[in-house]
């Protein structure tokens, strides 16, 4: 007995040892900069802030904030936060029970001062480390500052939604006030939006933050702070919210800000905690102008009833640097960024790269096969029969360029298997598209998943005459401090002979070209109108996606348009990304004179007219179509080339 009372003394002992040592540990620990959670500027190519979280200049002190939202805070999130030591095992317990008992994780326990901890952070990892991170933070917190300071920090730090983070910021944006002024209604409505900020949001989803302002009032009601006739007055008022996407403010705004933070992340020289910066200016390569055209021809194309979904990125082609991106239709209905994360089917958008592999091993814009219904023997025995789009074959030899205006499947597959599959790859993996793609006959068709901006990153390859450049947002990130913390650095590889280049980019404009009409129309022939500037342009058509990119010197935009799980295209949805790409660059590229858009010859190429569909010289029958056509010197096509009676000694099996 007297053994055991001694243990019992000995681990009381040891507790209240460890109690005082962690406390002075945090207590006399570096005082963390708690002011500096979510204190970050972004400015876009021009140095223009487009995108500020908490600022010093918005900050508002504890007792000019109204009673309303410190009541309204406090007893929705942590209503013992005045008593404990900044964590509620009470509630931890019961969070804990519930969750078990309902099988779930969906009940929480955090308190504020463990919420501002986790906005101090640069990321939101759910890692062990993270959270080990989180819980020295929260104690180094309490231990430094009191709890009138923490919970000032708090409320104008945290995110109210549309960009708004604190609550001086947030009052002023949607009732034109200071927080100073908040009523009850008005408070109770505001504190409900941090839980969601873009579910709860009452500009976009006004059910939805009444119903989470319901839950505050409520619980105020619960906790005797106001009666339940002073809630029923506060739900049923009826407020004038005039907060709206402006100054600067696009609704897809949002997914390029999660693009960058994306890259942020990545970035080792920067410190993954605010506390560490006091604060971030972040530089980026971000255009208004065509994240607002870009925006405005998605919110246009589509019908309000249809729930097809879209990504985009509009890149500038000589530096990688993305000017415009969006990930979804709508951010407070799915944040979900379905241009840096999503991996679609590609369709035809992955014949350029094969057709270039066939230029760098000899083959023409005048190379021929014969359009035909036509069976491949496998080396597995199987039998592999594609079939063109509609069904549509010449029946006689056609020039690549005429299968890249059709986007021809039988020629892309004798192409593939007559260069082997290793070609195409190789060319994809040159210019950075970093997917695994499996070396299969139906690869040209584009059966492989690829995100969107590696995607267009491999077509900046084309767009670029060659060079290789790297897909980026970030320009140049400076501390709060003003310490230089990173600087992009540009590094163009040439991967690509920049003359083949030149004639694929020029036989990639036969897909809006009238002249390659003849048994079956061009894929964007409906383009041959509408299009003032000369461009590179691939479409990509799957069951369940619809794909085009396209570019010139200065611009190239990428459009995926699809449903999320994969569910079939109708006939009419086909139309979608072909109209938000046309309409998105003939825009940014209005007063850019032709010209200055497309490409110099170079010096080794030679333009020769043709019959297009065939590729045969055609420079002396004045009633056949003429279309002058680009090749090496030394490779033009002559009448008695034996390519256009299809390459002697095929095999395709």
């Amino acid at each position: 007995m007297r053994i055991l009372k001694k243990m019992i003394k000995l681990f009381c002992f040891l507790i209240l040892f460890s109690v005082i040592g962690t406390f002075l540990y945090v207590k006399f620990s570096p005082k963390i900069l708690i002011n500096s959670a979510n204190n970050i500027i972004l400015y876009d190519q021009k140095e223009e802030i487009f995108f500020k979280g908490s600022e010093r200049s918005e900050w508002i002190e504890l007792d000019k904030i109204s009673q309303n939202v410190i009541d309204s805070t406090i007893y929705t999130e942590d209503k013992h936060f005045y008593k404990h030591f900044g964590f509620d095992f009470l509630r931890i317990g019961k969070a804990l029970l519930t969750n078990l008992k309902n099988k779930s994780m969906n009940q929480g326990a955090s308190t504020i001062t463990q919420q501002y901890a986790k906005n101090l952070f640069l990321d939101f990892d759910k890692t062990w480390k993270r959270k080990w991170d989180e819980m020295w933070y929260t104690l180094r917190i309490e231990a430094n500052y009191s709890k009138d300071e923490i919970l000032e920090g708090y409320l104008n730090t945290i995110n109210y939604g549309h960009g708004k983070y604190g609550i001086e910021s947030a009052s002023q944006f949607y009732f034109g006030k200071s927080a100073s002024e908040l009523d009850l209604a008005e408070a109770s409505l505001l504190i409900g939006i941090p839980k969601a900020p873009s579910y709860y949001s009452p500009i976009t989803h006004l059910d939805h933050a009444k119903e989470r302002q319901q839950y505050v009032l409520k619980t105020l009601v619960k906790n005797e702070i106001i009666t339940q006739e002073e809630m029923d007055d506060a739900y049923e008022k009826e407020l004038e919210i005039i907060g709206e996407n402006t100054d600067k403010t696009l609704s897809s705004i949002h997914y390029y800000q999660d693009a960058v933070m994306n890259e942020l992340e990545k970035i080792p020289s920067i410190p993954h905690n605010y506390s560490a910066l006091n604060g971030l200016k972040i530089y980026t390569t971000f255009d208004f102008e065509a994240q607002n055209t870009l925006e405005e021809n998605i919110r246009n194309a589509f019908p309000e009833d249809s729930l097809l979904e879209v990504a985009s990125v509009v890149m500038n082609p000589k530096t990688g640097g993305v000017m415009a991106l969006v990930g979804g239709r709508d951010y407070n209905e799915s944040s979900y960024n379905r241009a840096i994360f999503s991996k679609r089917q590609v369709g035809s958008t992955m014949k350029p790269f094969l057709y270039y592999a066939a230029l760098e091993n000899g083959f023409t814009s005048s190379s021929s096969f014969i359009s035909e219904e036509t069976s491949f023997s496998m080396e597995n025995g199987e039998i592999y029969s594609p079939i063109n789009y509609n069904k549509k074959y010449g029946n006689k030899p056609i020039s690549m360029a005429t299968a890249i205006a059709y986007s021809e499947n039988i020629y892309a597959i004798k192409t593939h298997t007559f260069l082997g599959y290793d070609a195409l790859i190789n060319v994809a993996k040159r210019v950075g598209i970093p997917e695994e793609l499996e070396s299969v006959a139906s690869l040209p068709l584009g059966t492989n998943e690829i995100n969107i901006l590696n995607m267009a990153s491999g077509y900046s390859s084309f767009a670029n005459l060659g060079y290789k450049v790297d897909p980026h947002f970030i320009t140049k990130i400076v501390s709060g401090n003003g310490d230089v913390l990173y600087e992009k650095t540009y590094l163009e590889e040439m991967v690509l002979n920049p003359s083949l280049v030149y004639i694929l980019n020029n036989m990639l404009t036969a897909t809006y070209d009238p002249m390659y009409i003849d048994y079956n129309y061009p894929t964007a022939i409906s383009l041959s109108s509408k299009l003032k500037h000369k461009y590179a342009l691939k479409s990509g058509t799957t069951s369940s996606d619809n794909w085009n990119i396209g570019f010139n010197q200065n611009i190239l935009c990428a459009v995926w348009v699809g449903h999320d799980q994969n569910k079939p295209l109708t006939t009419s949805d086909y139309k979608y990304s072909q109209n938000i790409w046309y309409q998105t660059v003939e825009s940014l590229e209005k007063d850019i004179k032709e010209e200055d858009g497309w490409y110099e010859k170079p010096k080794n190429v030679v333009g020769v007219l043709v019959e297009p569909i065939s590729g045969k010289p055609n420079s002396r029958e004045p009633t056949k179509n003429k279309k002058l056509m680009y090749f090496l010197k030394g490779t033009e096509p002559k009448e008695t080339d034996p390519t256009f009676d299809e390459i002697e000694k095929k095999d395709f099996s």
